[in-house]
């Protein structure tokens, strides 16, 4: 192996790699590729069913009948829309949240993007950096690796010059630079970034449950089929040409061509709207998942207040030159965070340090050993120094700064740090929502317990503030203890993580929102981890969501969109399973007994365009704010079952009622056709009524050009001429429009039924 020296590599050898093709190429799999998109949208079992039958209609030569064909197009073109839309959004996005790795060249850092690096680079790191190449150690200062998301191990692993390193582990302290051994596709790390935007619907209860359906849906279709087909074009006793027409007629609406679709359209929307938010959906399960939340666990720093610190005032409690000795801790930090940042206002000249301990989340605190003038700490007052030595800190802790202790080896405070965090201005507001919604709020933070509470109490947070420290460890009582309580301080990244396991096993679906290392334990077991952009790279690399902007406000829309999305998906499901029901029912009465099916393909295509098609899309994009309950296949089954039979039965016992028979002339077959589509129609349109409430104007109106489409249809000669309808007989109408008024009611009773078991 070449051995890279501490200036890096020059620009020569940098373009001797390049040229060899020795560059960290890693692809972006935001989802399928263009060609696989579209040939996963045009190439389908559904498509495949409806190509079939459109040929048997187009060499029938009936051309009007074949209008159903156009389901093909459609169905295609909106997915592969649709798709590449959340593509390219996912792509964009999943650029712009990437970290910029700093590698040394020329003696000189810089930051690259990832595609950039090339083999034997010299990498600098830090805390909150997460390792896109394999390596080697070349330096090492106090440097702790969390291998927590290669091995499972939670436990940061110290590591020396000579050490190997991982990609997909992150720096939890210190600092260090490592040459990159292993690139590209070689790089462990390869398969990790390769999932991390994947356009996918795995794990997802919806999609499960609407595969629950399709497999129903499948076994009923098979030999409801198979009969119907035998029975139109064997015992009808109708001419073959006919018979063909009708049985192309009772298959196509028995297949729910728009479940799937209109599922795939409402999630790749939701990526696009929460795109134009800033917000990186980085697995697509996460979209459903936020309608689900009921608790959101936030932490202080960073989400509700600013990243960015102030320094209110360093308060002396001795004769030390604190200046000096805090502006050390400072030189030792090539990226000093956000607190040594504000220490740094301070101007002061640092003494020379000997050796130093990066701050750590769990110990919350950090040193330096400056020789002859000793070792000194910086951090946490409840944890290096006595309560009575820090109630001072304690106080100034309650009104809602945040307060570091400098003290010396034998632990004597010399200074108290006081720092000021800005609230948010969009916290407030964002909490607010929550609230309304019946969402849960904790606030999780390593802070003191006592100016995490301050802070909540501005906010208006209510509930009781707790140190992390005197929770029971017993594990039902630890349960009891995160559910019973709001705020918590000095938690552990460990107890963080402990905290979102409790309240999963308290039977809540929980988010965790945070930007810091400590964060990530959380975040990784959290339902749905959410990491602000400027977060560390580790967080933004475990987080399902990641919100560019830094807009706490966006939060509220992120969740918003979670549940239009199966909200939504729900309402079309009932259309389209309701449809499938009815056709199905009716297809196996009229292959049990024998006789012609009423309709032609027309009839049911047309039937199919405003009260389920285009209804479903418009639908399937609108607003929707109420909270996804469990038992989505079974409340989807308890509306759609019963409408369907009522629909199919009805319509089903008008045609034998008033079927003139295979010997009739054509009219009067037509005009009883045209009748029962009537009454068929009547009880379609109510079902799409049911499903669009709660009505606004929006959805009236939807409703209105939909029966508005129907009246215009069957009172005007010509179009109904075209598509093939004989509405002459006026009071065998009549009787269809009567009976399709009783089916409402009975479909009106039933969901007035189904609303009185769910309450």
């Amino acid at each position: 192996m070449t051995y890279t020296s501490p200036s890096g590599l020059t620009r020569e050898e940098v373009a001797e790699r390049v040229a060899a093709g020795l560059v960290n190429r890693q692809s972006r799999r935001t989802g399928r590729s263009v060609g696989t998109i579209i040939r996963t949208n045009v190439f389908t079992r559904i498509n495949a069913i409806l190509g079939v039958l459109l040929a048997i209609v187009l060499s029938l030569g009936s051309w009007i009948n074949s209008a159903f064909g156009t389901l093909i197009i459609a169905n295609s073109a909106i997915g592969i829309i649709q798709e590449l839309r959340a593509k390219r959004t996912l792509d964009r996005l999943t650029i712009l949240g990437e970290s910029l790795p700093t590698v040394i060249r020329d003696g000189q850092p810089q930051q690259i993007v990832r595609d950039e690096l090339v083999l034997d680079d010299l990498i600098e790191l830090g805390v909150g950096d997460q390792l896109v190449v394999d390596g080697v150690v070349r330096s090492a200062e106090g440097l702790m690796v969390d291998e927590s998301m290669l091995t499972g191990e939670s436990e940061p692993v110290l590591k020396n010059v000579g050490d190997t390193v991982w990609s997909g582990s992150f720096v939890s302290a210190g600092t260090a630079t490592y040459q990159a051994t292993a690139i590209s596709e070689d790089a462990y790390a390869a398969k990790l970034i390769a999932e991390a935007g994947k356009f996918q619907l795995t794990d997802s209860q919806l999609q499960a449950g609407i595969n629950s359906i399709l497999r129903l849906i499948t076994w009923l279709l098979i030999p409801t089929g198979l009969l119907t087909v035998w029975t139109q074009l064997t015992r009808t006793g109708e001419p073959l040409r006919e018979s063909i027409l009708a049985m192309v007629a009772a298959l196509v609406p028995m297949l729910p061509e728009g479940l799937v679709l209109m599922t795939s359209i409402a999630f790749g929307v939701g990526v696009v709207r929460l795109g134009r938010r800033n917000a990186l959906v980085n697995e697509l399960p996460a979209i459903e998942g936020l309608a689900r939340v009921d608790v959101v666990c936030v932490d202080k720093t960073g989400t509700l207040t600013e990243n960015r610190m102030e320094l209110a005032e360093v308060r002396k409690l001795g004769q030390a030159p604190v200046e000096r000795i805090l502006a050390s801790f400072v030189v030792v930090e090539n990226r000093p965070n956000d607190t040594l940042q504000a220490i740094a206002t301070l101007g002061a000249e640092p003494f020379e340090v000997i050796s130093f301990e990066a701050f750590n989340s769990a110990k919350k605190f950090a040193s330096v050993n400056l020789g002859e003038r000793g070792k000194w700490f910086l951090g946490a007052p409840d944890v290096l120094v006595s309560k009575a030595d820090g109630l001072q800190a304690e106080q100034l802790a309650a009104e809602g700064l945040r307060v570091l202790v400098l003290c010396d080896a034998e632990r004597t405070p010399a200074a108290l740090v006081v720092l000021r965090q800005k609230i948010r201005d969009d916290a407030l507001e964002t909490l607010e929502f929550f609230r309304a919604e019946h969402v849960e709020l904790k606030v999780i933070s390593g802070d003191n317990a006592a100016s995490v509470g301050a802070v909540a109490r501005e906010l208006g947070l209510e509930g009781s503030v707790i140190d992390a420290r005197d929770l029971p460890t017993e594990p039902d009582a630890f349960r009891r203890a995160i559910e019973e309580h709001t705020v918590f301080g000095r938690v552990t990244p460990e107890q963080k993580r402990d905290m979102v396991k409790a309240l999963q096993q308290n039977g809540h679906t929980v988010a965790m929102t945070g930007d810091g290392v400590n964060d990530v334990l959380a975040l990784k077991d959290a339902n749905i981890g959410v990491s602000m952009g400027s977060g560390s790279p580790a967080t933004r690399s475990v987080a399902q969501v990641v919100v560019l902007d830094n807009r706490f406000a966006t939060l509220p829309h992120v969740v918003a969109e979670g549940r239009r999305v199966i909200g939504n998906i729900e309402r079309v499901a009932n259309l389209f399973l309701t449809k499938t029901v009815y056709s199905v029912v009716m297809a196996l009465i009229f292959a049990i007994v024998g006789i012609k099916f009423p309709f032609q393909a027309i009839h049911v295509t047309v039937t199919a365009w405003f009260t389920i098609g285009i209804p479903a899309f418009i639908l399937s994009l609108a607003p929707n704010y109420e909270r996804a309950r469990p038992n989505f296949v079974l409340r989807v089954l308890r509306f759609a079952i019963p409408s369907g039979l009522t629909i199919g039965l009805s319509a089903a016992g008008m045609w034998l009622w008033y079927y003139p028979g295979a010997a009739a002339p054509p009219e009067l077959k037509a005009q009883a056709g045209t009748a029962v589509l009537l009454a068929l129609l009547v009880m379609a349109l109510w079902v799409l009524g049911i499903v669009a409430r709660p009505y606004t104007w929006w959805k009236v109106l939807l409703l209105a050009v939909s029966v508005g489409f129907y009246v215009v249809l069957f009172t005007s000669p010509w179009l109904a001429h075209f598509f093939l309808l004989d509405p002459r007989n006026h009071a065998l109408l009549l009787r269809g429009l009567c009976l399709g008024i009783c089916g409402a009611a009975v479909i009106e009773l039933w969901w007035h039924v189904g609303n009185a078991k769910r309450r």
